[in-house]
């Protein structure tokens, strides 16, 4: 049994409730949920934005950065700060200041007051992620990587509820009203998180024979095998759309073939963190990578039909190999501080996030969407060896 809880019925010795596993699990999918449901719900307000404000593309690629780079830039200063409080009291002040950040977005009357809010509701989400990865890892100890992954499911979770609802909304009120809707959301999960959340210290996992020795450069490997996973999704995604169009499908197929492939990959998420677990991380994201890159290849020479019922099972593995990652970061967290260490890799993965795009687009504007696919397809095969060479440091975190 994990010796940092007690799931036995009874009252721990340092007065931590038994219940308190399911309760850290629970509040950190709550915190994910609404922290990437504001990251995407932005997508839908961007053409309202601009029609207000007469922005261009590039002016509404500011707009979005000015969320996404604060919240993937203080990944590792907020993470150092946040580390001083309790991880509840953390998550829900955090939440706080992202829902400010919306109230912010609907009290102001001005392109400056839209940006004011976005950088402060990226400023509270710049939290979320490192602390509540953190606070899974250690209720659950080296059990973790099946929780961690239904904490990334949950995130899928925010993605796929907010944009709907946001949408629907502005069939009925102006994006302001929307935004401080969506404010008082933020208000009520903060609430929330602070009642469900353990009030006692968890203890962290021990640490385990072999953590120290050479975990520096596995851990940097796992790294980058994180940035070219998330590479190579947004670079399929980007290129999707396109490809259907091409292949004779509409703006209703479109939005029909991104739901099946968000709807595969929230089902990756859950599932892969549980392979992991039992196939082992190397076997499993090999696997994952593997059938990826077949995909992708089997996207170019597929009929439109056929595309759509493939496009479940390629987001199953292009989305699941990141819940295999993400349980991975404890076992090679640098020096044992798994805080720090889910704070560098999310840093890394949003890194790739915002900066894959423009390396695949400038691919595709010269060689064409299916170039640019197969560039993604090849991103996800150089993960291979890669996670091969991640055996002798996971071997030697998990001797025996």
């Amino acid at each position: 049994m994990n010796q940092a809880v007690r799931l036995d019925g009874s009252m721990r010795g340092d007065g931590v409730r038994p219940d308190a596993p399911r309760r850290s699990l629970g509040g950190a999918c709550l915190a994910h949920a609404l922290h990437d449901g504001y990251t995407d719900l932005l997508y839908v307000l961007l053409p309202v934005w601009q029609a207000e404000f007469g922005l261009g593309y590039a002016g509404l690629a500011v707009l979005r950065s000015l969320y996404y780079a604060t919240m993937g830039g203080l990944q590792m200063p907020a993470d150092r700060l946040a580390a001083r409080w309790p991880i509840r009291a953390s998550l829900a002040v955090s939440t706080v200041v992202a829902a400010a950040g919306f109230c912010v977005m609907a009290l102001s009357g001005s392109l400056a007051g839209l940006c004011a809010g976005l950088v402060l509701a990226g400023i509270g989400a710049s939290i979320q992620h490192p602390r509540a990865s953190l606070l899974v890892a250690q209720a659950y100890g080296g059990a973790a990587r099946g929780p961690l992954g239904i904490y990334n499911f949950a995130g899928d979770l925010g993605k796929a509820l907010f944009p709907v609802t946001v949408a629907l909304l502005l069939g009925m009120l102006a994006w302001r009203p929307v935004a401080g809707l969506m404010a008082g959301v933020g208000l009520a999960v903060a609430l929330a998180l602070a009642l469900v959340l353990p009030r006692g210290s968890l203890a962290a996992a021990p640490a385990r024979a072999g953590r120290i020795g050479g975990e520096g450069r596995g851990f940097a490997l796992l790294m980058t095998v994180g940035a070219l996973d998330t590479a190579t999704r947004m670079g399929t995604l980007l290129f999707l759309p396109f490809l259907l169009e091409a292949k004779g499908g509409t703006g209703t197929t479109t939005g029909l073939a991104l739901a099946l492939v968000f709807s595969g990959g929230a089902f990756g998420k859950a599932v892969c963190g549980w392979l992991g677990a039992r196939l082992g991380v190397v076997p499993c994201v090999v696997a994952t990578e593997t059938a990826t890159a077949a995909g992708i290849a089997a996207l170019l020479v597929l009929p439109l039909g056929p595309t759509l019922v493939l496009l479940p099972v390629l987001g199953l593995v292009l989305n699941g190999t990141s819940s295999v990652l993400y349980g991975t970061v404890p076992d090679l967290a640098p020096r044992g501080d798994v805080g720090r260490a889910f704070a560098q890799f999310y840093t890394a993965v949003i890194g790739s996030g915002g900066l894959a795009p423009i390396a695949y687009g400038a691919l595709g504007d010269r060689a064409g969407t299916g170039i640019g696919l197969l560039a993604a397809a090849a991103t996800a095969l150089a993960i291979v060896p890669l996670v091969l060479r991640l055996r002798r440091p996971l071997a030697a975190c998990n001797p025996g």
